[in-house]
């Protein structure tokens, strides 16, 4: 018997996160997504008047295609997916392969490959599409979590189904408020003290259109204003390899020393292009069901008190000029439970410990 969730998280991806319309033609990109959920979403865009187009994925055989891509293989598959992007009025991903891991053994130089060539892709579906991207729930997931399955499903709906429209208010006033500032000040436990600008650079308050879960409120540093050091207390996973404890310096914007519990893998990521030991986005996230990290960066970055400060690609709608097909949102929890941390605008105290204090801003505390 389906989950009824199934039709009101379909309802809600395609009615509120892509407000898709009468005439809209809306993809569904599907990766190892049970067919009920598919099906769910077909008639979610029927019902709303929109086109429903389908592409299914398997993880495994992406795998063996990344194995031994090609240039010229990619440049067609590069010019197919741009050609079907641009027919899209909206776009809806649903990820649910069971392995983090799958692409980690596919060779550095391919992986580098794949992305410089779906970069376009990817910024034509960000810029031009009305888009959101989520996972789905699975054993191996509950297991990152520490969850039982059942009890990861009941989280992962509860976060999903979080009624995101009432936050908006107090999203919109801190948005208001990043949009004011200069200076950003941001200290730490393992020595992070984080000075840098983001005058001038749109902020964007994240609630449900784009991320399923969401919870954030982005924008860019000034590309070279970033000093100091952050130390990321969240674990993560990039191009399918696990990093535990990233810390990065900054000079002049760039990143000019990186260690975590793979250097020479954190280091030859950041070697990919000139861009990618630049930050593209700052965000603060504040999903008060998110609590820990589970190694699923659509997750972990929306966690509350959180914030997440990312090298590489900027996104147009926030940008600072940074071009890179790297994109990799590293997350810092400032909780006590890990060991607290201030976030100061322009030298006023904004949030301490997780926590914002000001009235128009306490809605988005946990």
């Amino acid at each position: 018997m389906k989950d009824p969730r199934f039709d009101e998280l379909a309802g809600q991806l395609v009615n509120y996160s892509t407000a898709a319309k009468e005439g809209d033609r809306v993809l569904l990109d599907l990766f190892d997504v049970p067919a009920e959920m598919g099906i769910a979403l077909i008639r979610a865009v029927r019902a709303a008047g929109a086109e429903p187009f389908v592409n299914l994925h398997n993880a495994q055989i992406s795998r063996e295609l990344g194995m031994g891509a090609t240039e010229t293989q990619y440049a067609v598959i590069a010019d197919h997916a741009m050609h079907q992007m641009q027919d899209m009025d909206c776009y809806i991903a649903i990820r649910g392969s069971h392995n983090v891991n799958e692409l980690s053994d596919v060779p550095v130089e391919r992986m580098r490959m794949l992305s410089n060539k779906m970069r376009p892709v990817l910024d034509q579906r960000v810029n031009k599409t009305r888009w959101c991207v989520l996972r789905w729930p699975h054993s191996a997931m509950a297991q990152s979590a520490g969850l039982s399955t059942e009890a990861f499903e009941d989280f992962y709906f509860k976060v999903c189904l979080l009624d995101y429209a009432s936050l908006m208010p107090a999203m919109k006033a801190l948005a208001e408020l990043m949009n004011q500032t200069d200076k950003v000040h941001i200290t730490g436990p393992n020595d992070t003290d984080l000075r840098f600008s983001i005058k001038d650079i749109p902020a964007i308050p994240c609630g449900g259109a784009h991320n399923i879960p969401d919870g954030e409120c982005f924008t860019a540093p000034v590309r070279d204003s970033i000093e100091g050091v952050v130390h990321y207390n969240a674990p993560t996973v990039y191009q399918g390899i696990a990093f535990d404890d990233v810390r990065l310096e900054f000079e002049k914007g760039r990143v000019v020393k990186a260690t975590s519990s793979d250097t020479e893998a954190l280091n030859r990521i950041l070697d990919t292009d000139e861009g990618a030991r630049y930050v593209g986005e700052f965000a603060i996230g504040f999903n008060r069901y998110v609590m820990e990290p589970m190694r699923d960066i659509l997750f972990d970055e929306k966690i509350a008190g959180s914030f997440h400060f990312t090298p590489g690609q900027a996104y147009e709608i926030a940008d600072n000029g940074n071009r890179s097909s790297v994109h990799w949102d590293l997350v810092c929890i400032q909780r006590p439970e890990y060991g607290g941390g201030e976030i100061r605008f322009d030298g006023q105290l904004i949030r301490k410990d997780g926590q914002f204090l000001s009235e128009e801003l306490k809605p988005l505390n946990y």
